[in-house]
């Protein structure tokens, strides 16, 4: 694999999965290349080769090696989007999705509705918080999706048919010519769900190019998403459990409801030497999408004649810009790495809703057209936010079983919200403006230690303590609240265990975290309105274990455990009787104590292949009093198939064969309901070079 330098290509771009033998290189956490092995921090590499043996094509399926590593299908967002949670925090925007070096949704919420992984050199997981190298806004957790470099990509395509008239096609090549090296990437997929009129359908196409110029290496990015989703209802809850007045795939969306997304985005970077040991990278990314919503909530204590209004909803268009700049300088070498950079992340966002109110049946079957409807108020919202950093890191190792990584970050964010609203559909003027500026310092400081390092084996203890904040999420919901709340802020420590073997076939990791939440958003009743508080003190602690063995060539066994505790600390709120309520020992919504995944894959070269990944998440509660429990259940994904001597694959799969209907995320929209998961999928796939 052609690279002109080492650090600063691998940073930006891609680095190879495997280095001097059966090295793990990583580079998420430091963007310097280093040995996972000795990294003192808790992370998740993923290979691309791994990803496809067990048939993965969404972040649910490829991040399932990963231990307390939650994706939950389904959101607000619509059917194609999910919701990551890291250590027990169930959040849209807590953690930071990051594609080849470029934070993937910006300024505002990860934008994984939109992300395709046609093919993928590897994924790299950090758990806790990067408060260095991505600064404000990684909170809980990093995932950073890697796709082969320019020129450097391997032919691959697959068509997929499957129940729900699912349907998938992509493919992957290279275009390269002479010196400079091309790559072009594309898939269209639609898909329907088990919940009523629930569907989406995506095309993708992405070009990559890079060339020598100047003595470095220039490389760029054009990419294009086209998606239309028609969303689906979540599930209220009523009493002791979910209601039993609304039928479990009813959606009471309008007719007409539509959850719409196009997305362009365009990267440019550049590395190159400064002489010596020394390199230089810099990037830019551009992006703007832009979205056309029309959905339907129910209210709290619904009527369900369908005669009564018991719905409020909205149309509404969202459009977000986002703007990324990273330049760096750094050096690696034996004894001791260094970065030194700056980078800078702009976002402006605005919506416009015509809101409403409608009846209908909690079946949905009298659903009216949201055009027939009077409009009741419309509002409008605008964002703009700048996070602007410089920052430094070191890794030092003064003897050779002994890592040291520390790195600080001086944070600068200011944002603007302005919002306002009108009667009936009289377009209103944004009047109403706050602002908030913040300047604070973020950093980390760990160690790791070899305890044991032979021929055949090493084993390494780490530690390592972190320090960061993130501004406060915006929801771009169809109400015109300009208010920003306070920033959220996190201490945290951890410690932990790493072990494998030279050859590679046995990789195990073991981490206790012990993390303290300051204003954490979550979602709340405000005067008998869904919407987002800042929720006083939280403690967040448990461990997570990983396991990777390969007893045989071409089988691996894979398994993950966690244990969380998320709870309140310190959290005061409103009853609807006007009293207060303090959640103090109270777990949060929806963080289950106990993951747990095993998974089985035999994929030879050539010949039979197979996998299964069997999940468990454990019991956890569906309100912050404590009083409503959702049970444990277990999901299990599987794939059996061969593979020809000439490539090609043929393949049966499944999705959630267990067919489990249970709520895994809360609408930010609608109050104390829950979308559920989609229910069991199956479908047959024919692959070229996968």
């Amino acid at each position: 694999m052609h690279r002109v330098f080492c650090f600063a290509t691998a940073a930006v771009m891609s680095a190879p999965v495997v280095a001097q033998g059966q090295v793990l290189i990583v580079i998420t956490a430091t963007k310097v290349p280093e040995p996972d092995i000795s990294l003192p921090v808790a992370e998740t590499l993923v290979s691309g080769d791994d990803i496809r043996a067990r048939g993965a094509t969404d972040l649910r399926g490829a991040l399932s090696p990963a231990a307390g590593v939650e994706v939950l299908p389904g959101s607000d967002g619509g059917p194609a989007s999910s919701v990551v949670a890291f250590q027990g925090l169930t959040e849209l925007d807590a953690y930071l999705l990051v594609v080849d070096g470029v934070p993937f949704g910006g300024a505002f919420n990860p934008a994984t509705a939109t992300l395709d992984l046609i093919d993928v050199d590897r994924i790299e997981v950090v758990r806790g918080a990067a408060p260095v190298t991505f600064g404000a806004t990684s909170f809980v957790g990093v995932i950073h999706v890697i796709r082969p470099e320019a020129g450097q990509q391997p032919t691959r395509a697959m068509l997929q048919g499957g129940t729900r008239e699912s349907a998938r096609a992509a493919f992957a090549t290279s275009l390269s010519t002479g010196t400079f090296g091309q790559s072009l990437l594309g898939s269209l997929e639609t898909r329907k769900f088990s919940q009523d009129r629930g569907k989406f359908s995506r095309a993708h196409l992405l070009y990559r190019g890079a060339t020598s110029l100047g003595g470095g290496r220039l490389h760029f990015d054009f990419e294009g998403v086209k998606l239309d989703q028609t969303p689906y209802s979540p599930h209220p809850r009523e009493g002791s459990g979910l209601s039993d007045r609304f039928p479990r795939d009813a959606n009471i969306n309008p007719s007409d409801a539509r959850g719409d997304q196009k997305r362009l985005q365009a990267n440019v970077g550049y590395d190159t030497s400064l002489g010596g040991k020394l390199n230089w990278s810099s990037i830019i990314s551009f992006a703007r999408t832009w979205t056309r919503n029309t959905r339907g909530f129910l209210r709290e204590d619904f009527d369900a004649s369908g005669l009564t209004s018991n719905v409020d909803g909205f149309r509404q268009r969202v459009r977000l810009t986002d703007v990324y700049a990273d330049t760096h300088v750094g050096a690696a070498g034996s004894a001791f790495d260094w970065v030194i950079g700056a980078d800078w992340l702009h976002g402006k966002g605005s919506q416009s809703s015509a809101n409403f109110e409608y009846a209908v049946l909690p079946n949905g079957s009298n659903a009216p057209d949201s055009h027939s409807l009077h409009i009741d108020e419309s509002t409008v919202l605008n964002d703009r936010r700048n996070f602007g950093g410089i920052y430094g890191q070191v890794v030092a190792r003064p003897i050779a079983a002994l890592t040291l990584l520390g790195g600080l970050r001086l944070n600068r964010t200011h944002e603007r919200r302005c919002g306002g609203e009108a009667e009936g559909s009289e377009i209103p003027g944004a009047d109403e403006c706050r602002s908030r500026n913040k300047t604070r310092l973020a950093g980390s400081i760990g160690a790791s230690y070899a305890v044991v390092h032979t021929d055949r084996a090493t084993v390494s203890a780490f530690a390592d303590y972190r320090n960061t904040y993130k501004p406060a999420a915006i929801d771009f919901g169809p109400e015109a609240e300009p208010d920003i709340l306070a920033p959220e802020s996190a201490s945290s420590w951890e410690v932990g265990l790493k072990a494998e073997r030279s050859d590679g076939r046995l990789r195990a990791e073991l981490s206790y975290f012990d993390t303290r939440f300051k204003n954490l958003v979550i979602r709340e009743n405000i005067d008998g309105l869904p919407g987002l508080a800042s929720a006083g003190r939280e403690r967040f602690r448990g461990f997570e274990g990983e396991l990777r063995w390969s007893p045989v060539a071409n089988l691996i066994l894979s398994g993950s455990y966690a244990h969380h505790v998320a709870k309140f600390t310190d959290y005061e709120r409103l009853r609807p009787d006007g009293s207060l309520q303090q959640l103090a020992g109270n777990r949060l919504e929806l963080s289950p104590k106990d993951l747990a995944t095993a998974i089985v894959t035999y994929a030879p070269a050539m010949g039979p292949q197979a996998s299964a990944t069997l999940r468990y998440v454990g019991s956890r509660f569906l309100n912050k009093g404590n009083s409503v429990k959702g049970g444990a259940y277990a999901t299990l994904d599987a794939r059996a198939g061969w593979r020809f001597a000439n490539k090609w694959g043929a393949f049966l799969e499944g999705e959630n064969l267990t067919d489990r209907r249970d709520p895994v995320t809360e609408s930010e929209l609608g109050d104390a309901q829950f979308y559920l998961l989609p229910g069991r999928r199956i479908f047959a796939t024919l692959s070229y070079g996968f």
